[in-house]
């Protein structure tokens, strides 16, 4: 084994243990600054999402989905496309607007990116004359803090005002973020009847220009020092509008716009109407910037409401929903309480196994690390969040590994080696450093290979294997230039006098010696006599745990996100439905929801209902596909937040599928979608893309896949993103109105000006943006307009629109999707996480039964999307950084052991940690999942630290005695350390075991791994390393007497004979279980022996195996065994 570092790295050491205030100091400045951080560091729940997306935008008034994807969509997406950054390109056509969003590639340039972009949208010059050029935007991150809600019996004028002085409050406060909801200013509309348009030979344009140019004023400069010009007034009230003077083409006439129109306050064009406890609500949105705190900013907003609701009208009330702080502030004092009690054990398992003073200093590199560690966070940007404290729970016990080892053996070179206690300190910590160094190297590189997972789950995991790595080096550094110093103190003083708060302690390890000697030792000696049994004993227990994930005992879910707070239902109307009749299936929502809510709280004593809130005019959280294009009062949606889920014995799931059997749907109802909230960076549980290039044939598809599925009560929110549009009418010049000079651009401008109104300008109006719209009066847009609507020709004549064009009618749909090229269909749903055993059998039916005959009768490309295709990335990624890990882990030994054989029987015991992992889950009835693999890979790196120690030390002995007796010596030796080491961390981690909490459930997967795997690792440490060194020594002596057998010229022939024809069949044997196992399609061999699931073949061709290499131990005579 290499010697780390010569006398450089000993004279630091040497120097560190010497000189008190030195060592001092870098102690104090880890906690100094530690402590700062905290003061300083942002808190959330989940850590910020890197959105790496670029959306653009094109307007083609009065072009339908299908003119938009054709003449806009098609071309642009090409060039796109070949963008090398770009990763996925999703695109949607609706009603007038084209929208592209771009998916870059993890850590692209965005500022490049972009300017990527607009250089492929340059290229392309063959865009409709009449559209408008492409709007590139980059999407940045929001984080919703809370929702304040003011309602009351109040006009809806009156919220308004009292939602703006609220904001103002706000704003004086820092807090800028954001948005008024439920209301807005009065539009002032110009009615002109079309009679006089064509009576007077004016556009509605033409009356929108000079509007504009009146009601707004200009900024002329400055005269002198003391005045200022301004051309004209500003004319902002329905007088001065109407006082606009018109002149007539080609005429010196001028006419009042009040002659020719009817000018009005519109105060009944709100949009979206709030409504909860019967009364009127305006919405008042928080959001965080990425920068901000989001406790911070709502413990601010609950203050700043409380303050204001004492002078609030009666009957006014000012409520906070959807808050995150509390749901935060919680989840973080559980893991913290967690922590806690995890240290505490850590301490008392120190103090039984190490004097006070011993442990007290070991102990000490616990807080030191931890809190030099949160510094380098809070340099590095990172929050306290779920993950990132869960990852320095996870290092309670790791971190003072390091420690254990090098404080242990100063004590152990003291009390065995008679070395004074600056030899012990100084010579304990040189001859730990290599070992300790290499186990927090590799388990560096474990944790480092999550980096390799990408993605949104990347990126929620991203903060453990850099707060592991940072925590790490910090314990490398307390152990190595602060311990040294505090444990010539404490041997010291062990030395001079017994202290009655050692007697723990004296008592314990004088039974632990006891036990050592008597017990231990015989029985390692009794492992080492049998160790093929052993081995071979051993490995069936890991066959054996691997047939309870392989018959399925043990499922795989891949994420199960936090219980969820509430849910949201979302209503569309079916066309000719009213506002009225979408206030009707509202509020029989709300009963539903209601009588529900009283029957769970006559059942459990409790109403599971604390807020809701419905809204008129829209959809909420995801919305209904097709709205966009929906008239807005046929849109509705309520939402509930529902008691914490520590509160309630049953999930929100449940109260969601009782809500939707008791609501009575209402005959114009066309959609109802209800969806849970989820927390984390997941995505739609169902989501299944239909990919290809006839529209009419995917939306089949996706009709007869949700058909399917409907029947199923686990699964709501079914519903695809291909609505039905209402029926298209197509307009076509006719010779006539070819000859009379129209062009058919022309003829829809006009034609849409004149169905949808000119925003002539917009101005400021309180807090809000007010504006002027020119129409023509509502009355006459009806079912006949296009036989009646008269359009103005290049010559400046009305003619009626009937006579220059024929209209023909289809029926399509209201959006067009496309991903990379193709059209797209997604149909999307939630299926229900009570039973998830169920919904494992509700995913493998869609996937092996119901998409292959979707695929059969219609011909598409069907994928899985959503959580099942982050699944599958998720797994490839995982694979790649464990692969990347244990290569890492083999090349570090191999450089720290000077061998390329020594490694392996260090790693050899890293699959035998599999065996508690899965007996664990089993144990405590959990799916493997998501953060069980994450556990996996971090236990790879932590379970051969003392294995590295272990076998470091059996070499050390080995140069001055035989292999056997160099075993014994260093097992027993270091028995202490790696009982302290392993029992710390699963100690440490424990309270998490039996924490109750359900939004702490989802991080229980990674607990039982690293729990039951170190656990069981330990004793693979103790029992079978010993083993397996022996074994190696025995496969080299057996290596090189069959090389004396085979080429040696005193080895009989007959010999000879034997030993080759085992050789070949070993060998072929080993040929074929590989083929078998490779997974090549066709596989002859495999089509060949298994019949059915007969697996007797490969049974046998294991059996010949185990006999041939038998055969060769027991035939192989003793003198080329014994032969040195």
């Amino acid at each position: 084994m290499r010697q780390f570092g010569g006398s450089f790295v000993s004279g630091i050491i040497s120097y560190f243990a010497r000189h008190n205030t030195a060592a001092n100091l870098i102690l104090v400045l880890m906690i100094v600054l530690g402590l700062l951080a905290i003061s300083k560091i942002r808190s959330q729940f989940f850590p910020d999402v890197v959105i790496e997306k670029v959306s653009i935008s094109v307007k083609w008034l009065g072009a339908g989905p299908e003119d938009i994807d054709d003449a806009i969509i098609s071309l642009l997406e090409a060039p796109l496309l070949g963008i090398d950054s770009v990763e996925q390109i999703i695109s949607s056509s609706t009603e007038g607007n084209a929208r592209i969003y771009i998916d870059f590639k993890p850590g692209t340039n965005m500022l490049k990116a972009k300017e990527d972009v607009q250089t492929a949208l340059d290229s392309v010059q063959d865009l409709p004359e009449t559209s408008e050029s492409p709007t590139i935007k980059r999407i940045s991150w929001r984080d919703r803090v809370t929702d304040v809600v003011i309602s009351g019996p109040i006009e809806l004028e009156q919220l308004s005002i009292l939602a703006d002085e609220f904001t103002q409050k706000l704003y004086r406060q820092g807090i800028s973020n954001t948005k008024i909801m439920g209301v807005s200013a009065p539009i002032i509309r110009v009615s002109v009847p079309s009679v006089n348009l064509i009576r007077y030979k004016v556009l509605l344009n033409r009356l929108a220009d000079v509007i504009a140019a009146e009601v707004d004023t200009d900024p002329t400069g400055e005269v002198g020092t003391s005045n200022r010009v301004r051309s004209g007034l500003s004319k902002r009230t329905i007088e001065d509008i109407g006082n606009i003077l018109i002149r007539l083409p080609n005429s010196q006439r001028e006419l009042l716009l009040s002659d020719i129109s009817k000018i009005y306050f519109d105060n009944k064009s709100q949009k979206r109407e709030y409504f909860t406890n019967g009364n009127r609500a305006v919405v008042i949105r928080v959001d965080r910037s990425a920068e901000s705190d989001a406790i911070d900013i709502q413990r601010n907003v609950e203050s700043i409401a409380e303050e204001y609701g004492q002078s609030l009208p009666k009957g006014v009330k000012i409520e906070l929903s959807k808050t995150r702080a509390d749901l935060i502030s919680n989840r973080l004092e559980i893991l913290l309480s967690n922590g806690l009690q995890g240290l505490g054990l850590v301490l008392i398992l120190l103090f039984v196994f190490l004097s006070a003073r011993t442990a007290f200093w070991v102990a000490a590199g616990i807080p030191a690390a931890l809190l030099a560690a949160i510094a380098l966070m809070y340099v590095s940007g990172l929050t306290f969040n779920m993950i990132s404290l869960f990852a320095l729970i996870i290092c309670l016990g790791i971190v003072v590994d390091d420690a254990i080892v090098v404080g242990e053996h100063a004590d152990f070179r003291m009390r065995r080696l008679g070395e004074t206690p600056e030899q012990a300190a100084e010579r304990g910590a040189t001859r730990m450093a290599l070992p300790v160094f290499t186990a927090t190297i590799t388990t560096i590189i474990a944790f480092a290979g999550l980096v390799a997972v990408g993605g949104r789950f990347g990126s929620l995991i991203a903060d453990i294997p850099f707060t592991v790595i940072v925590v790490l080096l910090a314990s490398l550094l307390e152990c190595f230039l602060v311990l040294p110093n505090h444990m010539v103190h404490a041997l010291k003083a062990k030395v001079t006098k017994k202290r009655w708060y050692d007697w723990p302690s004296d008592q314990f390890n004088n039974a632990f010696r006891v036990f050592r000697e008597r017990v231990f030792r015989p029985f390692t000696f009794y492992i080492i006599q049998i160790r093929y049994l052993v081995l071979s004993t051993s490995v069936l227990l890991l066959v054996l745990s691997s047939t309870l994930m392989i018959s399925g005992t043990i499922k795989w879910r891949f994420f199960d996100a936090p219980e969820a707070g509430g849910f949201t239902g979302n209503i569309a109307m079916l066309p000719g439905a009213n506002r009225s009749d979408t206030k009707e299936m509202l509020e029989e929502m709300i009963r539903a929801i209601e009588k529900v809510s009283n029957e769970y709280k006559k059942e459990y004593g409790a109403n599971p209902l604390t807020f809701s809130i419905s809204q008129i005019g829209g959809n909420s959280g995801r919305a209904i596909s097709g709205s966009e294009n929906k008239d807005p009062d046929q849109l509705g949606s309520i939402s509930v937040e529902l008691i914490d889920a520590d509160l309630r014995p049953y999930s929100s799931y449940a109260v969601l599928g009782r809500i939707q059997d008791e609501i009575i749907r209402h005959p114009l109802l066309e959609t109802l979608s209800f969806r849970s909230w989820r927390s984390g960076p997941g995505s739609d549980s169902l989501s299944v893309d239909f990919l290809g290039f006839d529209l009419e044939k995917l939306k089949s598809a996706s009709v007869y896949f949700q058909n399917q599925l409907i029947s199923l009560p686990e699964i709501s929110g079914l519903e695809d993103t291909q609505a039905y549009d209402k029926n298209e009418l197509i307009l076509e010049l006719t010779p006539r109105g070819t000859a009379l000079g129209f062009d058919i651009d022309n003829v829809g401008s006009q034609l849409y000006q004149q169905l949808n109104g000119i925003e002539a300008v917009s101005f400021p109006l309180r807090n809000r943006s007010s504006k002027v719209i020119v129409e023509i009066p509502e009355s006459e847009i009806q079912s006949d307009f296009l036989d009646r609507v008269n359009i103005i020709s290049p010559d400046g004549n009305y003619i009626r629109l009937s006579d220059i064009v024929s209209v023909t009618s289809r029926f399509g749909f209201s959006s067009i999707s496309r991903e990379n090229g193709q059209r797209k269909i997604t149909v999307t749903g939630d299926i229900s996480e009570d039973d998830p055993d169920r919904a494992k059998e509700i995913t493998d039916l869609i996937k092996m039964e119901i998409l292959p005959d979707v695929r059969a009768r219609f011909g598409v490309d069907t994928y899985m999307s959503g959580l099942f295709q982050q699944e599958r990335d998720f797994i490839n990624d995982a694979f790649i950084g464990f692969m990347l890990c244990l290569i890492g882990i083999y090349l570090a030994l191999a450089w720290v052991f000077a061998s390329w054989a020594r490694p392996i029987v260090v790693m050899s015991i890293i699959p035998f940690g599999l065996i508690g992992t899965l007996w664990g889950h089993y144990w405590w009835g959990l799916n493997l999942s998501l953060f069980s693999v994450v556990g996996l890979i971090g236990m790879t790196g932590i379970i051969i630290n003392d294995s590295i120690v272990l076998v470091s030390t059996i070499d050390e002995y080995a140069r001055n005695r035989g292999l056997k007796p160099a075993i014994l010596d260093a097992i027993c030796d270091r028995l202490r350390p790696v009982l302290l080491t392993t029992l710390t961390t699963v100690l440490g981690l424990t309270p998490l075991l039996f924490e109750t909490s359900k939004d702490a459930q989802f991080l229980k997967p990674t607990i039982v791994t690293l729990v039951y795997g170190l656990g069981f690792g330990m004793l693979i440490v103790l029992f079978l390393v010993p083993a397996i060194v022996v074994v190696q020594r025995d496969c080299l002596s057996l290596f090189k007497a069959l090389r004396r057998i085979v080429l040696g010229r005193r080895a009989p022939i007959p010999f000879r004979i034997a030993y080759g024809f085992i050789s070949m069949i070993l060998g072929l044997n080993i040929f074929l279980l590989c083929y078998v196992f490779s997974g090549v399609n066709p596989n002859p061999i495999s089509e060949g022996f298994f019949l059915g699931n007969d697996y007797a073949p490969v049974v046998s061709l294991l059996v010949i195996l185990f006999i041939s290499v038998f055969c060769i131990f027991i035939l192989l005579p003793v003198r080329f065994r014994n032969r040195q």
